[in-house]
């Protein structure tokens, strides 16, 4: 049976896209490229089965529908910048049953450019069809948040940038039966820059509010009562908040190659945001020894290793190269998650806390790396030995702060 939309590629862009799809009663077909991260709760996965949603059986099927969206992941190369290979993969899977009239959307994070000098060839070269005027081809940069309550795909505009104007109003007809409003860019180029200048401007203030979490410590000011004060100004100010690192399938941009230039400011956010695991141990590492400990031979207890909050997702957390490093230095590592039920780091499995308060008191360290809304951060912070806190969740002087 043909579906309205095929999209391909189901990690971190895709999954988003088809649930909201089926929530908008849109026939929805989905295509794997390869192993991709992201999963479906069996609760959610019964929920989309039932909306309309199925896998496909065949690459055969992608040439029955009406839009076909590539969502495949573009993680950082070894070089530096995206990989667009499960990108080239799911294009040429595409082009080889791709029909005239098809809309085509790109919503993978990639450079500018990609759309036209990238995409556009191959889904040429492999159906014999020109963009533009046998089929439509357009950009939409993905703005997924999960696990966000009060943004959805439902109430969160959508950018889209067409090959022609044609494209982009067969794009924004698709995406406005997901969304209350569609934002026209001037064409695909625009489009994708719209996804590296938030994805980089993210990672930037997360940057600024790591440094001033480290200048503030070095000062004895305390930065969580600071931002809390600046947050009320009602111009000019977004609240960012300092972390143990960042993680997320975001990756930031600094363009290299691209122009003839960097920027230059990604490139020092990037730096920041990569020391701050570095930071967490040598934090960890003077607490214990204010409390006349060593950490070689300390028991530490790593309480939350997802990304993000209240999320199963753990693509590029923190937690790895924090649990590394202390295990580097002879701490004996063990880890809390409701969301993760085992972990492995260096390729060996870390010890599961069962019972959260026992293992809490029994450790020379706890470390909050992720505040899960199931944890009880009142109680841990009377349970715990010593309890350093990374994302200023518990009560002002219940703990040690980042």
């Amino acid at each position: 049976m043909p579906a309205d939309l095929a999209v391909i590629g189901l990690g971190p862009y895709g999954l988003p896209l088809a649930q909201a799809a089926v929530a908008a009663g849109i026939s929805t077909l989905g295509y794997r490229t390869g192993p991709e991260p992201g999963s479906l709760s069996p609760a959610e996965l019964r929920r989309m089965l039932s909306g309309g949603f199925r896998y496909a059986t065949s690459a055969a099927e992608l040439g029955r529908v009406r839009t076909a969206a590539i969502c495949a992941p573009t993680p950082r190369g070894a070089d530096g910048g995206l990989d667009l290979s499960q990108v080239e993969a799911a294009a040429r899977t595409l082009a080889a049953r791709l029909r005239p009239h098809t809309t085509v959307i790109l919503e993978s994070p990639v450079p500018p450019g990609t759309t036209e000098d990238f995409l556009r060839p191959l889904l040429e070269e492999g159906s014999g069809l020109r963009a533009g005027r046998d089929f439509h081809l357009a950009y939409s940069p993905s703005r997924a948040d999960p696990g966000n309550r009060d943004f959805t795909p439902a109430n969160t505009p959508k950018v889209i940038g067409g090959l022609t104007p044609a494209c982009t109003e067969s794009a924004a007809a698709f995406y406005g039966r997901l969304t209350d409003k569609v934002v026209r860019a001037r064409g695909p180029r625009e489009a994708e820059t719209v996804q590296v200048l938030e994805t980089n401007f993210r990672h930037v203030n997360i940057a600024l509010v790591n440094e001033m979490a480290v200048l503030c410590h070095d000062l004895g000011v305390d930065l969580w009562d600071v931002i809390r004060c600046a947050e009320t100004k009602p111009f000019g100010f977004q609240a960012f908040r300092p972390g143990p690192g960042v993680g997320g399938h975001a990756v930031p941009q600094d363009l290299t190659g691209q122009a003839g230039r960097t920027l230059r400011m990604v490139e020092l956010a990037q730096q920041v945001n990569s020391q701050m695991p570095r930071y967490v141990i040598q934090r960890a590492a003077t607490l214990l020894n204010e409390h006349g400990k060593s950490a070689r031979g300390a028991r530490v207890l790593l309480l939350g290793v997802t990304y993000k909050a209240d999320l199963a997702d753990q693509q590029a957390t923190p937690a790895q190269e924090i649990a590394t490093r202390l295990m580097e230095l002879g701490a004996s590592v063990s880890y809390h998650d409701p969301h993760i039920p085992s972990w492995n780091v260096l390729g060996r499995p870390v010890p599961r806390a069962d019972s959260l308060y026992e293992a809490a008191a029994d450790a020379d360290l706890t470390i909050l790396l992720q505040q899960h809304r199931t944890y009880d951060l009142q109680g841990l912070s009377v349970k715990a030995q010593l309890l350093l806190d990374t994302r200023g969740a518990t009560p002002t002087g219940a703990a040690h702060r980042l």
